[in-house]
């Protein structure tokens, strides 16, 4: 079993970069900026919105809207760049960690009873 940071590393942070990406494209901007408001290279933003990256897991339509407000906010000027890793954070949070473990085709039975270190959450039932 992953530890849950290593889940998150690889399979939620991404999935939040790709749907904010695709969202700020959405609202007009163009990769480049995408990618020094994101700061990540314009190559990784085209992976983001080809699916190349950050396709591993669906997020749920809550989440979804969340990056939604912020790419809005983003685009607006109401947020900035140094509200990327707090906001980020901040969505994460929100991300069900039964949803992943269950998207990843990860056995609960494999979990300990007292996990309660995933995404910062228990598991649910």
């Amino acid at each position: 079993m992953k530890p849950p940071c290593e889940i998150v590393v690889w399979y939620v942070i991404p999935a939040i970069r790709s749907e904010l990406a695709k969202e700020l494209l959405n609202l007009g901007m163009k990769q480049k900026d995408v990618s020094e408001l994101m700061d990540i290279t314009q190559p990784a933003v085209s992976q983001y919105i080809t699916d190349k990256r950050g396709s591993g897991i669906k997020l749920d339509d809550y989440v979804r809207q969340m990056i939604k407000d912020f790419a809005l906010e983003l685009s607006t000027g109401e947020s900035t760049k140094a509200d990327l890793i707090p906001r980020t954070c901040s969505i994460c949070k929100n991300v069900e960690p039964a949803d992943v473990i269950n998207q990843l085709g990860i056995n609960k039975d494999n979990l300990s009873d007292d996990c309660q270190s995933c995404m910062g959450s228990e598991i649910k039932e």
